[in-house]
């Protein structure tokens, strides 16, 4: 062989192996985001419905909190879904990564904000001149959920936002964390998770820190807003999902077992809520259905029957919207009733149904209009600067 040739040789073999290694694309999980489109409406449902008009439903809309702590548990479970391979190869740009997350979450988050620019005249009536000017301050710079008082400043489904910045804030050291590669010590791992979730909780319903012996959803002491609405307490039931993806990673998509890990887990949530009045209320915040939630992730991220009911395109679409739909809800619902502009429309008589539909057409308007464009631009401006 001609040394130029050896030379050219022993250059691309350098090349190779020196080059990313190639990411096998990920598959789509179309039921999970048909599943965010019903976890979405049902919030919208728990703040703005009267449960019993959903009939045997009544007890999942009743209880439609909880759909905040199946979301805050998603987070967790499609992160390391979409980023655990990469950042095991040692690919997980930080900076690439978080500019993608904050493309994804601050400019929907701001345009909710100035939505809401009337709910700050109520808010400086509430608050002492203190409070209302720290609210100002924090909850543009997703802050405001560390304060309890104020985790609801402004526009009030907006400190899940603030939970969810800190996630993507500590993402790129935890995936990081090793985890057991076989299935009897994930579980382990697993519940773990689930019983430290549940410690904060527990220790508030012996402790009794508000005074109040029987909390519920009324309960307004600082202690119990610390435990719904800042951070740490999510922690758990982020890293529960982590943990689930890679628990996913081992079960074949055509498993007969999801099937039966999607009915257990839909069953026991339905139960679950069916008996909410009765079950202790700050346990069911992310720990107690923890494992609920996995396994109804675990059965729609497979093929079966149910997966493809919740994979029906409409579910899908509105489940794309549902992160606009989540952010909005809340003050465009107030600012369509409190402009009287259906009953000046003469459209009163179809309502709430017709606010319904307002606001899931909001939803995708504002997710085509601002959250993609915006998306795109940031990135765009981020690749120019490096």
């Amino acid at each position: 062989m001609e040394p130029s040739q050896a030379n050219s040789r022993s250059a691309a073999v350098s090349a190779i192996a020196s080059a990313p290694v190639r990411r096998e694309k990920k598959e789509l999980l179309p039921a999970l985001t048909g599943l965010r489109c019903f976890a979405a409406l049902n919030i919208v449902f728990f703040h703005f419905s009267n449960p019993k008009w959903f009939g045997p439903f009544a007890p999942v809309v009743d209880n439609g909190y909880t759909s905040v702590s199946f979301f805050l548990l998603m987070s967790g479970y499609i992160l390391a879904y979409n980023y655990a391979d990469r950042a095991a190869a040692g690919q997980l740009d930080k900076r690439n990564f978080w500019i993608a997350r904050f493309s994804r979450l601050y400019p929907v988050y701001v345009f909710a904000l100035l939505l809401s620019l009337g709910m700050l005249v109520m808010e400086w009536q509430a608050r002492s001149h203190a409070q209302f000017a720290l609210g100002v301050v924090l909850t543009p710079l997703l802050l405001q959920a560390w304060s309890p008082m104020l985790a609801t400043f402004w526009n009030t489904p907006a400190w899940t936002m603030c939970t969810e910045a800190f996630f993507y804030l500590i993402f790129p050291a935890v995936i990081l964390w090793k985890r057991p590669r076989r299935i009897w010590p994930l579980l382990g791992v697993l519940a773990g998770l689930w019983l430290l979730g549940m410690v904060l909780p527990s220790l508030y319903m012996w402790l009794h820190p508000d005074g109040d012996l029987h909390p519920g959803r009324y309960t307004d002491g600082f202690w119990i807003r610390a435990l719904k609405f800042t951070p740490p307490p999510h922690v758990p039931a982020f890293l529960f999902g982590i943990a689930l993806a890679d628990l996913d990673g081992m079960i074949p998509r055509s498993s007969w077992r999801r099937l039966l890990f999607g009915v257990a887990g839909m069953a026991g949530l339905y139960t679950i809520l069916y008996f909410g009045d009765r079950m202790p209320y700050p346990l069911m915040h992310d720990g107690l259905l923890m494992p609920l939630f996995g396994l109804a992730i675990l059965g729609l991220a497979g093929h079966n029957l149910i997966a493809r009911f919740f994979g029906f395109p409409l579910f899908v679409a509105i489940g794309r919207a549902s992160y606009c739909l989540y952010i909005i809800h809340f003050n465009l619902w107030n600012l369509i009733h409190d402009s009287h502009i259906l009953d000046r429309l003469h459209l009163a008589k179809f309502d709430p149904w017709l606010s319904y539909f307002l606001l899931v057409s909001g939803a995708i308007l504002v997710m085509l209009s601002v959250e993609r464009p915006c998306q795109r631009w940031i990135r765009s401006w981020a690749l120019k600067r490096t």
